[in-house]
């Protein structure tokens, strides 16, 4: 099954000047969409129709195809439709290239994940449908004045205030994916025909940017919703806490002097929160191949057990396992280069800091976004000590 993405972004937003490459959490808004197609099982293939240089180039940059829309499909009239039916035309012109799925995607919606593409399309096909649109539950009730005036309801009898539960299930249209066969679309020309199935997507991954408020809104959602993933990439339960030290603690860098001593930078914060996971109780390891007294000092200051010059990691790190009666699965580990991919992998989270190198990163369940010597280990114990506070609570 061949599923082409194609996403519209035209340059000429007036609501919001230069909208589609407005960052946004760190990159670009328009980026978001293209990796979340990136990520999907079923996309085969990603276009981006737009018809600006700058968001041409963000596009590629972020693994999208371009095809360029002409003036007259670019204005504030032109509708989405026109801009799917123009790449179409392009493709089967140039490259005699016609895909069974269209997937329609709006880089306005910055919160979509994989999941709603791939339970769209899944619908479309469980459903038997012609085409199909993410869809969220909808719980409000709407009103309208009517020609003399008065509010009247429009979804509901304002006589009778039904509790949610008994209310028929309504939904509201997300705006952030739609799927459609192509045969079907290229003879209606709307993104709405034949049998029409919905997939429905989580009510907090819905929201779009129109205003400039909702850049701020989203921004906040997003760190949300990263939290969340993070913590569900932690192992349940969390038994211990494994950490590299260069390029973990410190940002990889060192200072020799002239007499050969060693120094390095650290962050106090991430002292901070070892400290604060300490009272925890988790057992903690600090497992370095370097040997150099700047380890043993740091993590004697910090009361954390250190093994360091360590060229085996792995067979160290089983053997500290076995004897502390612990199983690999509950263990987190932390590390950012080649020699910590054995212990990435087998760990129950293996955990890279945001400038790891691409090998370890590969290896790793959950990559941090503090780089190493500046945050990372902080931003993991904030994570580690509110899994156990929820797991605490959960108990209760």
């Amino acid at each position: 099954m061949i599923s082409l993405a194609i996403i519209p972004a035209r340059g000429g937003s007036k609501g919001i000047p230069r909208k589609n490459v407005r960052p946004l959490a760190g990159e670009p808004l328009i980026a978001h969409t293209i990796k979340c197609a990136r990520q999907s099982q079923t996309i085969t293939r990603i276009i981006v129709s737009t018809d600006d240089p700058e968001i041409a180039a963000v596009s590629k940059q972020y693994g999208a195809e371009v095809v360029w829309r002409p003036a007259e499909l670019s204005g504030d009239t032109a509708s989405s439709e026109a801009a799917l039916l123009h790449v179409l035309e392009h493709l089967t012109i140039t490259e005699n290239y016609q895909p069974d799925l269209i997937v329609f995607l709006q880089c306005t919606s910055p919160l979509t994940s994989p999941e709603d593409i791939d339970g769209t399309v899944r619908a479309l096909f469980d459903g038997d449908g012609d085409s199909a649109f993410a869809a969220s539950p909808f719980h409000y009730f709407l009103w309208k004045n009517d020609p003399n005036g008065e509010a009247v309801g429009i979804n509901h009898d304002k006589r009778a205030r039904p509790m949610r539960q008994e209310r028929v299930p309504q939904y509201v249209e997300t705006g952030a994916v739609y799927v459609m066969r192509t045969e079907g679309f290229l003879e209606a020309k709307h993104r709405f025909f034949g049998k029409t199935v919905m997939h429905i997507t989580p009510p907090e991954r819905c929201w779009e940017i129109d205003e400039p408020i909702d850049f701020e809104v989203a921004e906040v959602l997003m760190q949300e919703q990263r939290q969340r993933q993070n913590l569900q990439a932690l192992p349940n339960p969390i038994s211990g806490l494994v950490m590299d030290f260069d390029g973990v603690f410190t940002d990889n860098k060192v200072i020799v002097f002239q007499d050969g001593r060693e120094a390095v930078f650290c962050d106090r914060g991430d002292g901070m929160g070892l400290g604060r996971l300490e009272q925890s109780g988790l057992p903690l390891l600090v497992l370095s191949t370097e040997k150099n007294p700047v380890v043993q000092a740091r993590c004697e200051k910090l009361g954390i057990p250190c093994q360091q010059g360590i060229s085996d990691k792995i067979g160290t790190l089983k053997e500290w396992l076995r004897r502390n009666g612990l199983n690999p699965a509950e263990i987190i580990y932390i590390g950012n280069d080649i020699n910590d991919l054995p212990c990435l992998e087998y760990v129950g989270c293996g955990v890279t800091v945001g400038d790891a190198y691409p090998e370890a990163k590969a290896f790793a369940r959950l990559v941090l976004s503090a780089h190493g010597g500046k945050g990372a280990i902080r931003e993991l114990t904030e994570l580690i000590i509110r899994r156990l506070k929820e797991d605490k609570i959960c108990q209760m």
